[in-house]
């Protein structure tokens, strides 16, 4: 499936919102959420707040949630 190309971070973001990320802080141009996954382990990412976000990074950004919270990352790309 092709990645999608416009997306940028505050799309990215509300997305991640319905899957349980809460954004804990912003530095410079960068927004670092985190997840809580059981009472122990927790996700955090950072997605930088660029308009659009690259192709690579997108890449990178969904199969990290995609693979900590079992999700199709085709799925993840049409919700985009």
């Amino acid at each position: 499936m092709k990645v999608p190309r416009d997306v940028d971070a505050d799309k990215l973001i509300t997305i991640m919102k319905r899957y349980g990320y809460v954004v804990v802080r912003q530095t410079g141009s960068h927004i670092r959420l985190s997840k809580t996954l059981d009472n122990k382990n927790e996700h955090n990412i950072t997605i930088p707040n660029h308009r659009p976000i690259k192709i690579g990074t997108l890449q990178n950004i969904a199969s990290q949630v995609c693979a900590m919270n079992n999700l199709d990352i085709r799925k993840f790309y049409l919700e985009l």
